[in-house]
């Protein structure tokens, strides 16, 4: 029987939500755990993050809507719609809104942030879009505040697969995130470093390629820092490859030794 093709991934996009830590000013990154019952790394932390909608996309050529960029590569050119997924997804999963009114960082308020509450939920029900929510707030979306930082894809050996590319976001002023208890079971600020350690003790459970991104962010020792690391530059493509010993697949990077 001939060999099955690889599933065609799916174009995703997720955010790396930075703040300082109040006590030093340390990087920490929002994660989210992901529902036990997710067709998809269930019952796992994650960034939040989805597949781009056709909405997405319609959103981005839409005058008046995104803030124009200038993006480094076409994969992520106003366009395509992983930026303004990732807005999206950063806001119905983790309740944060990157978007801009006259030109500056929106001012939060009570009345502003019930508002926001029911645009999210009506999000999360498909009942509107982002686009909508926008200009009903005369909000502008602030696709300029993503910086690209990864781009991963699924392996082939996967049955369901995704081309994901991340990006860093700063937390807003007068902002909070909160995890939606409808997609995701949790939401937690933590040092990369100790995310690292608690999956290495098995209390927080990961995929294979969040462990290298939360390395990638263990190295900077704020957010500045890794903001600063990653503007301007284009990341290289991962796709990680899989190998079967006995019973067991065992996930590569591109280009490394077999174990033995």
């Amino acid at each position: 029987m001939a060999a099955s093709l690889p599933v065609t991934p799916r174009l995703s996009a997720a955010v790396m939500l930075l703040r300082p830590d109040t006590t030093d000013g340390g990087l920490e990154v929002f994660m989210v755990r992901r529902h036990v019952q997710s067709d998809f790394a269930p019952d796992v932390y994650v960034f939040p993050g989805g597949s781009v909608a056709a909405a997405d996309r319609e959103a981005e050529v839409t005058a008046g809507v995104c803030v124009p960029i200038d993006a480094l590569t076409p994969a992520t050119a106003l366009g395509v719609g992983v930026r303004v997924a990732a807005i999206r997804e950063l806001f119905e999963e983790a309740g944060v809104l990157l978007a801009l009114r006259d030109h500056a960082p929106v001012e939060m308020d009570a009345a502003l942030a019930d508002r926001l509450a029911t645009w999210r939920a009506r999000l999360q029900r498909d009942e509107a879009g982002i686009a909508e929510l926008a200009a009903a707030e005369d909000l502008v979306l602030a696709t300029d505040a993503l910086t690209h930082c990864a781009h991963w894809i699924t392996p082939e050996a996967f049955p369901k697969r995704f081309t994901t590319h991340f990006f860093l976001a700063e937390l807003p002023a007068a902002q909070a995130a909160q995890y939606d208890a409808i997609e995701t079971t949790g939401g937690v600020w933590v040092r990369p470093a100790t995310a690292l350690l608690g999956h290495a003790a098995g209390a927080f459970p990961l995929v294979f390629a969040t462990v290298h991104q939360l390395r990638d962010l263990a190295t900077f020792a704020t957010p500045a820092d890794a903001l600063a690391a990653w503007r301007g530059h284009i990341p290289t493509t991962i796709m990680p490859r899989v190998v079967q010993r006995d019973a067991t697949q065992v996930i590569l990077m591109p280009g490394a030794t077999e174990p033995e």
